[in-house]
């Protein structure tokens, strides 16, 4: 099988997770249709082969040919895949430099294999649990459909029973008066007229206790559903939403849910079925069984109820188009995103359901909290529940809605007051469900979202989300929480850090790299780590957040690949190091650079001694105007009396620097004919150290983000209309300049 097809039959956790790796790198529609093709080329090779990229490239681009051939042979042309636009993709960004592509499908194949390997892994463990109790509720609501169906059959039965017992009774004086032979069989026939009415009877009353073991068998699964299933998604939803990669699918409970509604629904109507045979066939007296008819009815119903209650949920949470990755963080008058679907999914109920989002509902903080902000929709409008999706389920998507402050007048003391990223929110959506005789108001309740006034708070407001996502594993909602915040073990907070580079960098940390940051993180005895200590005081986590952001804008290929150790302290630098040969190097972050910054350390022996040098962190300036693969190509060591040199040739722990980033490198300026362009001669910027060991930089202690920190108006500016209105217009930015200014120019 090919290996894509595997993919194709992951969950939608994983799926998504290969979708993000092609995101704005390759189209994914090309992969799906030439997925053969793709995975019989060897693109490792073609990754460092000029000759070998371009021949897989034209592979790619005939292979394009001859299915748009066959769609026209075979009159698809509409209907089928667009093969010429597909190919004209690859021409424009590919043609002049096939290796792109080469290196592209290599890390994505790479990643897709990982990808497998790790959903292989969990369903040998996890899904191995949760699909042996998922097929037994399976089997449990397959038994509760075909109960069901085989009740029908059973009220079908007894209908043609009772046309029975009535064409005889009605029919049989008639024979009396033409046969006067027959008067002596007047008892005989009155005898059996009683007997099939007492069969129909028993019949009736056996009906019925079938139809009380399907409730009872309903009630079982509908407390799973309600109390165990349900939150376990909830949960697994909840993790999801901060980085975890577990699957939040909705496509089990949907289809539990509906199964076991239409099953009430047809119950309903079975009991109907027999009321309606009762009052039509008066051969059969049956008003003992009514008292248990609605008994049964009453039980129905409040299955029905039950089940109404907990079926509709926020299938994706609120969350912004300029940042997709972190939802529940929203800022005031920025559009947002959220979904709400109703899982049982029958034709009955499609447009039936009026949902309304309201805001802070029943929330008493608001009252209890001093200084609790108020907020409000913008719009607010009504949806209606309809099958507007591919798999047809019923879901209301809120597209357009944002968040406008409500200015009240606080009275007394607010010295209470939880700050801004603190401060804890509900969204919720309610509805009114009639139908059935059944007559409820039903809801669904957002997890807790931050409401930000300020992009500067964001860091902040995600730390927020992350703590009590990570604390809070049950309804209802605990809103006050950061009043007085429990801590987190490390283990706990140690998952969440690594999904958080899973998300961003798609490789999550490994022991050694959560080793450090524990060291770094943790000086309690018992393994705990305080909000105080996380978020505030020393800010560990706007020094963590600085390297995300750096790895998501420059490093993420690196990051994905592994190349980067990241996370190491200067002494355990020193101590891998010392030991290995000259020019082995290995990259980590800097510890002091609150912002995000990068370097690399390197080790040389030299008259019987052993040096360990690092550079000067880079910044994100600085990546912005060469990459890292590029500047360790080009970097260079200068000392006087000698010729610059290239100190690194190995990346740790014993990797030639070639084979490790050469795929990265863009082609070199240097080995082109230097021209002269309006009187200048072109030049490359080359990263150089004069010193072999630059001076160490002070330990700078990382304090506390401001989130009032003055920014350039025009910046201030060109964020605010990228947030207000950047599904609507793309924002005009000036392309960064790719190398400093020749301070000796004029």
């Amino acid at each position: 099988m090919a290996q894509w097809q595997e993919l194709l039959r992951l969950d939608s956790a994983l799926q998504s997770r290969v979708r993000q790796l092609y995101e704005r790198r390759f189209p994914t529609e090309t992969r799906h249709h030439l997925c053969a093709v793709i995975e019989s080329l060897d693109w490792d090779s073609a990754a460092v082969d000029e000759n070998r990229a371009s021949a897989c490239f034209r592979t790619l681009v005939v292979n394009l040919d001859e299915l748009w051939s066959r769609s026209v042979l075979e009159n698809n042309i509409l209907q089928g895949p667009d093969f010429p636009g597909m190919r004209d993709y690859l021409l424009r960004h590919f043609q002049a430099e096939p290796r792109s592509l080469a290196v592209i499908l290599s890390e994505c194949l790479k990643e897709e294999r990982r990808i497998l390997a790790s959903a292989s892994d969990s369903q040998g463990c996890s899904s191995a649990g949760m699909g042996q109790k998922w097929g037994h509720l399976d089997n449990k609501v397959n038994k509760l459909t075909r109960q069901t169906s085989e009740v029908n059959k059973e009220i079908r039965s007894l209908e043609a029973l009772n046309e029975k017992l009535e064409f005889i009774q009605e029919n049989w004086k008639d024979k009396l008066e033409q046969h006067v032979g027959l008067a002596k069989s007047q008892a005989v026939v009155e005898e059996e007229c009683r007997k099939k009415a007492n069969f129909i009877k028993q019949t009736k009353q056996v009906l019925l206790q079938q139809i009380v073991n399907i409730l009872n068998l309903a009630e079982e699964i509908v407390a799973t559903l309600a109390d165990v299933e349900l939150p376990e998604w909830q949960r697994r939803q909840q993790l999801a939403c901060i980085g975890s990669p577990a699957d939040a699918s909705l496509d089990h409970l949907q289809k539990w849910f509906t199964s076991v509604a239409e099953a009430l629904l047809r119950v309903r109507e079975q009991l109907q079925k027999v009321r309606d045979q009762n009052s039509r066939y008066n051969g059969v007296d049956a008003s003992d069984l009514c008292a248990p008819m609605a008994e049964i009815e009453k039980f129905a119903l409040s299955l029905l109820a039950k089940l109404v209650a907990s079926a509709l949920v926020v299938e994706k949470q609120p969350v912004t188009s300029s940042s997709l990755q972190r939802p529940l963080v929203l800022k005031t008058g920025v559009r947002f995103t959220v979904t709400v679907r109703f899982l049982a999914n029958l034709p009955e109920f499609k447009c039936l359901l009026k949902v309304q989002p309201v805001f802070d509902k029943d929330v008493e903080e608001a009252k209890a909290v001093k200084g609790f902000r108020h907020f409000d929709f913008s719009t607010g409008d009504c949806k209606v529940l309809d099958v507007d999706t591919a798999g047809g389920g019923l879901v209301a998507e809120f597209g357009h809605l944002s968040l406008k402050e409500i200015k009240t007048r606080s009275k007394g003391s607010s010295e209470n007051r939880l700050g801004v990223t603190e401060e804890l929110h509900i969204m919720k959506f309610v509805a009114r469900f009639r139908y059935a005789g059944l007559d409820c108001n039903i809801e669904a309740s957002s997890l807790p979202v931050v409401v930000i006034s300020s992009t500067s708070q964001a860091a902040s407001a995600w730390a927020s989300v992350m703590w009590f996502n990570m604390l809070s594993t049950s309804e209802p909602r605990n809103l006050s929480l950061f009043v007085d915040p429990p801590p987190l073990t490390w283990r706990q907070l140690s998952q969440v850090l690594s999904w958080q580079f899973l998300s961003v960098g798609q490789r999550e940390l490994d022991e050694n790299q959560l080793l450090m940051l524990r060291d770094k993180i943790v000086d309690d005895p018992d393994d705990l780590v305080h909000w105080s200590k996380f978020s505030k005081n020393e800010s560990v986590w706007i020094w963590i957040e600085g390297i995300l952001d750096l790895i998501k804008k420059y490093l993420v290929d690196l990051w994905r690949e592994g190349l980067i150790m990241g996370f190491v302290s200067r002494t355990r630098t020193r101590t891998l190091l010392q030991e290995k040969q000259t020019g082995t190097f290995l990259l980590r972050f800097s510890e002091s650079n609150r912002d995000g910054a990068i370097t690399f350390s390197w080790v040389d022996h030299s008259s019987g001694e052993t040096h360990v040098h690092s550079v000067e962190p880079y910044t994100k300036q600085e990546l912005s105007i060469m990459s890292l693969p590029d500047i360790i190509l080009h970097y260079s060591l200068r000392a006087q009396r000698t010729m610059p040199r290239n100190p690194l040739l190995y990346l740790y722990p014993d990797i030639l620097k070639d084979a490790a980033f050469g795929r990265y490198y863009t082609i070199s300026a240097m080995s082109a004919p230097k021209k002269v362009v309006d009187g200048y001669v072109n030049r490359t910027l080359i990263p150089v150290s004069v010193y072999p060991t630059p001076p160490p930089s002070p330990q700078r202690e990382i304090q506390t983000m401001d989130v009032d920190t003055d920014m350039d108006k025009d910046l201030i500016t060109s964020q605010m209309l990228q947030e207000l209105f950047g599904d609507i217009f793309d924002l005009w930015t000036p392309t960064t300049q790719s190398s400093y200014m020749d301070p000796s120019s004029s």
